[in-house]
């Protein structure tokens, strides 16, 4: 008999992750093995469960989804990777699909479409919405250049990343620091050069920026 397909969940809306659950568990080829909440516990249980597939949103607290997926892409190469999510940013498409994931769904994706893009991606076949092919349609051209937010946002370091991720959650300095292990004059010092490549004038500007570029849920 061949093994079920094992799959790890990782989205921060309980309602999301538990219908998502019940609806893979209906399927007796695919077994649900582990569920996160965030991109830290993500990358944890991924380490350790080593599923086949893991099904993740971007916006999620600790780590977003992109940072989330590089590592694991890193960590565990033969783990396939499914977006969900309700975000078509353009940047977003296009450095997920260079790290590698095996499909890109929206949440307004039916079940059946869930299935089939699991099913896909075990053959190691890239799956992606509608929506998403008609953005990668609508801005393919060899002489088209990024967006400035994408263009700012790529300057950043992965921890300068990982600090605007935090921020955008409404974190103060101190709980960033502790957070880290690093020093508060550090995450100042993080703070400004995110400031200065993002252009942002004020702090308080760098938690709408977050929300606005789809890293940070709202209900932050």
């Amino acid at each position: 008999m061949t093994e079920p397909v094992r799959i790890l969940l990782a989205d921060d809306h309980t309602i999301v992750r538990q219908g998502l659950a019940r609806l893979l568990e209906e399927q007796p080829r695919f077994k649900v093995v582990g569920e996160a909440t965030d991109g830290k516990a993500l990358i944890e249980q991924a380490i350790i469960l080593k599923p086949d597939i893991v099904i993740m949103d971007i916006a999620m607290p600790r780590m977003n989804g992109i940072e989330a997926a590089k590592i694991i892409r890193k960590q565990l190469p033969k783990t396939k990777i499914l977006i969900l999510s309700m975000y078509s940013h353009e940047h977003y498409i296009h450095e997920l699909l260079e790290t590698g994931v095996s499909g890109y769904l929206l949440k307004d994706s039916s079940g059946r479409d869930i299935i089939q893009a699991i099913c896909s991606a075990m053959k190691n076949e890239t799956v992606l919405s509608p929506t998403i092919t008609k953005v990668l349609e609508a801005n393919h051209s060899p002489n088209r250049k990024c967006s400035s937010i994408a263009k700012r946002y790529n300057q950043l370091s992965n921890r300068e990343r990982e600090v605007f991720q935090l921020i955008g959650e409404g974190r103060s300095t101190r709980e960033i620091a502790d957070m880290l292990c690093v020093s508060i004059s550090t995450i100042k010092s993080h703070r400004a050069n995110i400031m200065e490549k993002l252009t942002i004038d004020q702090p308080v500007k760098l938690v709408h920026l977050a929300i606005q570029m789809g890293l940070v849920d709202p209900a932050f």
